[in-house]
C-alpha cells in the first residue's frame, strides 16, 4: 500500500510518533470470524493477529481486550481484572458510539473514548503485533512495546484456558 489511510488510528499513531506499517485486505463480514479472515487477508499466522474486544464490566465500567483472532476471551478473567463480578459483550451500536469505529474496524488506539486497554499476554511473545487498524480492512503492524505505551495498555492472561 502506497499512501497511509486516514483513520482515527494511523493519526494517534502518527501523533504519538509510533512507527507502524499499514496492512489491507478484502473484509469479510463474517460474526466471530473477522479476525481469522483478516489474518488470512493479510497473510499473517493466526497468534500474531488480534482483535479487539469491547466490554462491560458490571454495567458501569468499558474496557477494550486485545486477543489473538484465533482465541476465546475469558470474560471471568477481565471482569476479575478489573476488580468486578460479571463482564459482557458490549453491544454493536454502543461499541460504535463509544469507540467511533465501526464493528469489524475497532481499533484500541485512537477511539473518541479513551477507556482502559487489555493486550492479551500472548502479546509479549510477539515481535509485531498485528491489529485493526481503525477501519474495514486494513491492519496495523508495530512493536508491541509501542502498542502498550501508547495507551497505557496491560498485559494479561485474558483468554479460555486451551488445554485439556
Amino acid at each position: 500500500m502506497s499512501e497511509t489511510p486516514d483513520t482515527p488510528t494511523t493519526r494517534f499513531l502518527a501523533a504519538h510518533g509510533i512507527a507502524f506499517a499499514v496492512h489491507d485486505y478484502d473484509y469479510v463480514s463474517d460474526p466471530g470470524k473477522i479476525g481469522l479472515h483478516a489474518a488470512e487477508g493479510i497473510g499473517i499466522e493466526q497468534d500474531k493477529v488480534f482483535k479487539t474486544l469491547m466490554v462491560e464490566i458490571d454495567k458501569s465500567t468499558v474496557v477494550c481486550v486485545a486477543i489473538p483472532v484465533h482465541l476465546k476471551m475469558d470474560l471471568k478473567k477481565v471482569a476479575a481484572l478489573f476488580g468486578g463480578r460479571n463482564a459482557r459483550m458490549l453491544g454493536a451500536e454502543k461499541a460504535e458510539a463509544l469507540t467511533g469505529f465501526k464493528v469489524g474496524g475497532i481499533s484500541p488506539f485512537g477511539a473518541r473514548t479513551a477507556v482502559p486497554v487489555v493486550f492479551d499476554a500472548r502479546l509479549n511473545t510477539l515481535d509485531r503485533l498485528y491489529i485493526n487498524g481503525g477501519g474495514r480492512g486494513l491492519v496495523v503492524a508495530l512493536p508491541p512495546a509501542d502498542a502498550l505505551a501508547c495507551v497505557q495498555g496491560r498485559v494479561a492472561d485474558v483468554t479460555v484456558d486451551t488445554d485439556g
